[in-house]
């Protein structure tokens, strides 16, 4: 779709400001703490420096980039974005978007603020919130950064019935004709994807959903939100694995007081692979998606970008897709973790009901000795 003239290509030069102060404040603490307060190594950077390289020109983007990797602490973003070096980490518009926690980071207009500003996607998680699960809104928007953009269709404003007092109501005062959207029908968020600015943007997300600490550096299974990410971006976008280790000692779940402080003089890898090659990983799976969708616009009409209807959401074969999708997505993961010499896991780790021996305990220490926490 066309962008309307009275949609500004970028949010107004205050709102950028801010958003450049709190992403160049948070990262320099990060690269400060990382580098100078521990020991830190960074196998595969190089390589990932040159594809943002690539990524610099915002208008000359081709693709939208995805990172994916294991969760070990609560702490994992932003420090390991402190690895960058500062010219990287000073350039908001070629920094990762993340999905933060709707009940921990965006819980009153300051902390709402602030996280947006930091180019975090408001995000509920279905243990607590009616409004998680794997078609929220911000899921959409996640999938709508990934492609061309932007997206400035009516559908993406918000429409709120009913005000809550404790509902977060951010918008850009500067920006004239901006769009917003609602994660829960109450709240309001400026639509990162009406921007031209944001096109073929990269999204990092940790498929875990919740950290998990265990001696043997075993990962849980992977939520289904990362295949949406993947099956509907188009075109298909750059996907890079990463592998995380030592954040679990800066900020282990044991920790006592001062619980909030991170813990330095410790040993931090953070592990680029290599950018897969899409279409060998992914290409059947995104040909037999696309199919689905064609069949289904044809029977109820086209469907927005991030818009499913029932069928694409909870089909046998959406389903299936989705499944075989994240899988390979954590094999390639897993692959990144064998490179740091970790003997392979037993392959029923990957499934989500070897989990279900965890009860409705989902936080603490675990009887294997591992520690979990949501986030």
């Amino acid at each position: 779709m066309e962008q309307p003239d009275e949609q500004p290509a970028a949010p107004s030069g205050p709102w950028r400001a801010g958003s450049s102060f709190v992403i160049g404040a948070v990262g320099l603490l990060c690269s400060g703490f990382l580098k100078g307060l521990n020991q830190s190594e960074a196998p595969g950077l190089d390589k990932f420096l040159e594809l943002l390289d690539e990524r610099q020109d915002v208008e000359g983007r081709q693709r939208g980039l995805i990172t994916v990797s294991n969760h070990i602490s609560v702490m994992d973003d932003p420090i390991i974005w402190g690895i960058l070096p500062l010219p990287y980490i000073l350039n908001p518009s070629n920094l990762r978007w993340g999905l933060g926690s709707y009940d921990l980071c965006f819980t009153n207009k300051g902390l709402s603020t602030f996280f947006t500003f930091g180019q975090v996607l408001p995000t509920h998680r279905t243990a607590h919130s009616q409004h998680g699960g794997l078609f929220q809104p911000t899921i959409t928007q996640a999938i709508r950064l990934l492609c061309r953009g932007p997206f400035v269709r009516p559908s993406d404003a918000a429409t709120r019935p009913g005000k809550s007092p404790a509902s977060p109501d951010l918008s850009d005062p500067f920006t004239s004709g901006q769009l917003t959207f609602s994660t829960n029908g109450l709240d309001t968020f400026p639509s990162p994807s009406a921007y031209l600015s944001r096109r073929h943007a990269w999204v990092h997300i940790f498929p875990e959903g919740m950290i998990h600490q265990t001696e043997n550096h075993a990962m849980r299974y992977f939520k289904w939100g990362v295949s949406r990410l993947i099956l509907e971006s188009d075109p298909m976008p750059d996907i890079v694995p990463m592998w995380i280790e030592g954040l679990d000692e800066v900020m282990h779940e044991s920790r006592t007081f001062p619980r909030f402080l991170p813990r330095p003089f410790r040993k931090v890898s953070i592990t680029f692979g290599d950018r897969l090659d899409g279409e060998t990983a992914f290409g059947d799976l995104r040909r037999r998606w696309k199919q689905m969708r064609a069949d289904e616009e044809r029977k109820s009409g086209k469907l927005d970008v991030g818009v499913l209807n029932e069928a694409l959401k909870h089909s046998k074969e959406a389903v299936e897709l989705r499944k075989e999708c994240t899988l390979r997505v954590r094999d390639a993961v897993l692959s990144v973790r064998r490179l740091r010499g970790h003997a392979d896991e037993d392959p029923k780790s990957s499934l989500a009901e070897t989990w279900g021996r965890e009860g409705t305990r989902r936080e603490g220490r675990k009887a294997d000795g591992s520690w979990t926490k949501d986030t």
